[in-house]
């Protein structure tokens, strides 16, 4: 397991409790850098959406047991945030959820001659996504070439 993944981990320990506290949901805990800083961002949710209070609610919680456990030795600016509407769909909750709703996917390789489908998710398993297509028509498209798949959204 790689520090990255080690201290996204333990940070997702230390959010559980608080999130169940609340009825919210953990969508996700990333540790990336950026620039020369390096960023914990955890992201939640809730039935409703989640609200500028609320994130400062689990923020102010979640930093006073960061700094209490202090298992990552680098300096890092500590973001908790809506997963926002343009999201990632990554684990099998979100799939889960997310059955029959229209999704936008993007992909490494073109399946015919296309990267790019915009369909409803009508099905998945641990190979493929099944999407159903305008015409009606349904596509399996293996997950191992999905470099994107979120919740897709008319402006």
């Amino acid at each position: 397991m790689s520090k990255k993944e080690e201290y996204e981990q333990k940070t997702e320990q230390l959010l559980e409790p608080i999130i169940q506290k609340y009825n919210f949901e953990l969508v996700d805990v990333e540790y990336v850098k950026e620039g020369s800083n390096w960023y914990l961002r955890a992201f939640i949710d809730k039935e409703g959406g989640i609200t500028v209070d609320d994130c400062e609610l689990v923020s102010r919680q979640l930093s006073d047991l960061l700094d209490e456990k202090d298992f990552i030795p680098d300096a890092y600016i500590l973001e908790v945030s809506s997963p926002g509407l343009g999201r990632q769909l990554k684990k099998e909750k979100d799939f889960a959820r997310n059955l029959d709703k229209e999704v936008e996917i993007k992909l490494y390789k073109a399946i015919n001659k296309q990267k790019e489908y915009v369909g409803f998710l009508v099905g998945y398993d641990n190979e493929n996504f099944t999407i159903e297509l305008e015409d009606e028509s349904t596509i399996d498209i293996p997950r191992s070439n999905v470099a994107l798949i979120r919740l897709a959204f008319d402006f």
